[in-house]
C-alpha cells in the first residue's frame, strides 16, 4: 500500500532505504541535518562491499590488542573513557559478544548480508546510469609472518563458508600488482570483493531520487520522534514537523539520541576514522588492500588513492589526532613505499564518525513498540558494503513481507533487558 515515508538520514543506507521504498511507489520524505561537503561516515571512506568481512567487530582478542594499542599515540585504535551509563552498557555488550561461540553464530549471517548487498550493487549499477563499480577483489597485506599466519588462519574459515581466499607469496603479490612497490612478505587475496568511489555513488543515488520525486529536506536538525498511539506520526525540529505514516531512522552515529525520544535504546558508539585522498601517479594500485597489522586501508578510486584507517571512540566531542593521522600516512608508506609521503602528508583530511554497535551487527528491524517505526543504523565501518542490502530489506519490512535473510538477529531492541550491577549504579545489561 503506498504510504509517506520519512527516512532520517541522507547517508549511503539513508538514501539506499529511499531508493528501495520509492521502487515501491512509497512517497519518500529524506531528511537531513545537512547538505553538501557532508562530513558524515559515507563520503570519506574506501568504498569497499567486503563478504571477506565475516567477522564482526567483536571478536575474540579484540580487546586484549585494544589495550596494547593505547599505550601507542599513532596506533589504529584509542578509547576515552568517560562516565556514561550507555558506554557502561555498551564495552559490557562488547565483552560478552567478543567469544567464539558469537562469533561463529555471526560469521554466516554477516556473510549473507554482503553477499546479498553485492548482487543488488550490480543491479544498481544498471539502474543508476554507472558509477565505477569494480570488482577486483581485496588484498590483506601482511608485513610479519605472524599476521599472515593469522591471516591465512582466516582465510581457511573463509574457504569453509564457500568464499574464495588464495594465500599470496610475495613474489605473487609483484605479478599481481606490477605497478606499486609492494612492502610485505605476503598476503590474501579474496577475489570477490568489490570497490567504489563512495561519493560517485551517492551522486548517483540522490540523482535518481531527486528524478524520481523523492523529496529532500535539507538543515533539517531533527530533534525528536513524534509518537502517539503506540506509532510515530513523525518528526518534529526547530525547522518545523514532518509528518509520515512511517519512519525510517538511518541516522548513523546519531541513531540513538533520535531513539530515545521514542523510547528505545540503541547501544551505538562513534567510532572516528580518518582518510586521506591523493592522486595515483606513478605507483599505481590495482586492488584494494588492507594493511592488516597496521589496520589502515587503501583504495584506488579511479585516478585517485584514498587512505584511511584509525578506530576512535571518543564520543561527539570535537577531537582531531594529528599523531593517528600521521601513524596512517607512516604504515601506508612503510607497505607501500613508492607513495609520496608528503603528498599524503599535505592532503586534505577527512574525517567521520562511524555507528558501531557492541556486537558488530547492525540494527535492522520494526521496533516492537511503534510498528511503523524502521531502524536501520549501527554498520559500523559496513555501511557501503551492506548499504543496498538494508535498503531492501527495510523495504520488506515496510510491506510486511517475508524476505530471504532472516534479520530476527539484528533486533533493534537486542540489547535490552537484564541489570548488570556495577559499584557505581545498575546498568540495563
Amino acid at each position: 500500500m503506498k504510504s509517506t515515508v520519512a527516512v532520517i538520514g541522507a547517508g549511503i543506507v539513508g538514501l539506499s532505504c529511499a531508493y528501495y521504498l520509492r521502487r515501491e511507489g512509497h512517497d519518500v520524505i529524506v531528511i537531513d541535518r545537512e547538505r553538501q561537503e557532508r562530513d558524515g561516515a559515507s563520503f570519506g571512506n574506501a568504498g569497499m562491499i567486503v563478504p571477506s568481512h565475516f567477522v564482526p567487530l567483536a571478536a575474540p582478542g579484540v580487546i586484549e590488542q585494544g589495550l596494547r594499542w593505547m599505550r601507542d599515540p599513532a596506533s589504529p585504535f584509542y578509547f576515552r573513557p568517560r562516565l556514561s551509563r550507555e558506554l557502561m552498557q555498551w564495552g559490557y555488550h562488547f565483552w560478552r559478544a567478543s567469544r567464539q561461540s558469537r562469533v561463529d553464530a555471526a560469521a554466516p549471517l554477516l556473510l549473507q548480508l554482503n553477499l546479498a548487498s553485492q548482487r543488488e550493487y550490480r543491479e544498481l549499477e544498471y539502474d543508476l546510469g554507472g558509477f565505477g563499480l569494480e570488482q577486483s577483489g581485496l588484498l590483506l597485506l601482511c608485513a610479519t609472518e605472524h599476521g599472515l599466519t593469522d591471516e591465512s588462519r582466516v582465510a581457511v574459515h573463509a574457504r569453509s563458508l564457500g568464499l574464495e581466499a588464495n594465500v599470496l607469496a610475495r613474489a605473487d603479490l609483484a605479478a599481481l600488482e606490477p605497478d606499486i612497490a609492494i612492502e610485505a612478505i605476503g598476503a590474501v587475496h579474496y577475489t570477490g570483493d568489490s570497490h567504489l568511489d563512495p561519493g560517485a555513488y551517492l551522486a548517483a543515488l540522490e540523482r535518481w531520487l531527486v528524478e524520481h520525486g523523492v523529496e529532500f529536506r535539507w538543515s533539517f536538525n531533527v530533534s525528536s520522534l513524534a509518537t502517539a498511539s503506540g506509532k510515530v506520526t513523525g518528526v518534529n525540529s526547530q525547522q518545523g514537523s514532518v509528518r509520515a505514516d512511517a519512519v525510517v531512522l538511518a541516522a548513523g552515529s546519531w541513531s540513538s539520541k533520535l531513539a530515545r525520544t521514542a523510547g528505545v535504546s540503541l547501544l551505538i558508539e562513534p567510532g572516528k576514522g580518518y582518510s586521506l585522498t591523493v592522486p595515483m601517479e606513478n605507483q599505481r594500485l590495482k586492488t584494494p588492500a588492507i594493511l592488516s597489522e597496521a589496520r589502515v586501508a587503501v583504495s584506488p578510486l579511479g585516478a585517485r588513492l584514498r587512505v584511511g584507517g584509525t578506530m576512535e571512540l571518543t564520543g561527539f566531542g570535537p577531537s582531531n589526532s594529528h599523531a593517528r593521522v600521521k601513524g596512517i600516512v607512516d604504515s601506508a608508506t612503510r607497505y607501500l613505499p613508492g607513495l609520496d609521503k608528503h603528498a599524503l602528508l599535505t592532503a586534505k583530511q577527512w574525517q567521520g564518525l562511524r555507528p558501531c554497535t557492541p556486537d558488530g551487527l547492525p540494527y535492522l528491524g520494526r521496533d516492537a513498540a511503534h510498528p511503523n517505526l524502521v531502524i536501520a543504523t549501527g554498520h559500523a565501518m559496513m555501511g557501503v558494503s551492506l548499504a543496498p542490502i538494508t535498503g531492501r530489506l527495510v523495504a520488506d519490512l515496510l510491506a510486511g513481507r517475508g524476505s530471504l535473510i532472516d534479520v530476527a538477529a539484528l533486533d533493534p531492541r537486542r540489547h535490552q533487558g537484564r541489570t548488570l550491577r556495577t559499584g557505581v549504579q545498575e546498568v540495563a545489561a
